[in-house]
């Protein structure tokens, strides 16, 4: 029987461009490129790394979003998933982790599924508590913030790396786990994957095919709302100390007034 490997991406604004918020205090996503989460490539690459090993195995990649976020998803898919699934809806906009969650058990839902891959946060949101929503809405075991995972005789099996341990994890399928960006460096996608990406299926879904109701998402539905939101002062200039013979002894006072030594 395959395996059934489902993995949640998100289309985030890139981090090196200029981002903001727009007027209703959700993220401007418009005046800004976007890409496939950096930390959800390494969740791909590991979906990658279990099919490899398996018998038999299908990778659906699946995003919420609007009509950019294929990009997600055709990146994904280059990478080596076999197919996607794109939940798109204007009543999304300004859902929070709780409503993506929803959204999120829905779609796997219908998607089918016996493992479940997510990256460890959003780079945009850096909340990380999805893997674990996902896992109460579906009723199912999380393994999260693994650095190494892997799956056989019907269990998934994985390490968690902390401070001052590390902890070997195991659940029985079906489950979800988490990825760290410790787990192995994602591939780039070849000329042959990025044309063979461009064949595969792309499943495209609303609120209605899902079942879920306009008022249980958005701002609406939002459970945690952003009151106020200040832009980042700009840099000033830092100080320079000119190396006349005393350079090494002006560093160590600049460094000690600031309370860095």
């Amino acid at each position: 029987m395959s395996l059934r490997i489902v993995v949640c991406v998100k289309y985030v604004p890139d981090a090196t461009g200029d981002r903001h918020f727009a007027e209703d205090l959700t993220v401007d996503r418009d005046d800004v490129d976007g890409l496939l989460s950096e930390l959800d490539e390494y969740a791909v690459e590991q979906a990658l790394q279990i099919a490899d090993e398996a018998d038999e195995a299908e990778i659906t990649v699946l995003t919420i979003g609007p009509e950019d976020a294929k990009d997600a998803l055709r990146k994904a898919l280059s990478m080596g998933a076999d197919k996607a699934v794109h939940v798109e809806d204007d009543d999304l906009h300004g859902t929070d982790a709780v409503g993506t969650s929803l959204v999120l058990a829905k779609a796997v839902e219908h998607i089918g599924y016996d493992l479940i891959v997510c990256g460890m946060a959003s780079t945009d949101g850096g909340m990380g508590v999805l893997p674990a929503m996902l896992a109460e809405r579906l009723g199912l075991p999380q393994v999260t913030l693994l650095s190494e995972v892997s799956v056989e005789d019907g269990k998934v099996t994985g390490r968690r790396d902390g401070d001052a341990a590390s902890e070997q994890l195991e659940a029985a399928l079906p489950a979800v786990v988490s990825v760290t960006d410790q787990s192995g460096e994602a591939r780039y996608p070849s000329f042959k994957g990025i044309m063979a990406a461009k064949k595969k299926p792309v499943e495209s879904l609303d609120l209605s095919d899902l079942g879920i109701e306009a008022d249980e998402v958005g701002l609406e539905g939002a459970w945690t709302a952003v009151d106020e939101a200040t832009e980042r002062p700009a840099r000033t200039a830092g100080t320079v100390v000119t190396d006349e013979g005393e350079g090494a002894k002006q560093l160590a006072e600049f460094l000690a007034g600031q309370k860095f030594i």
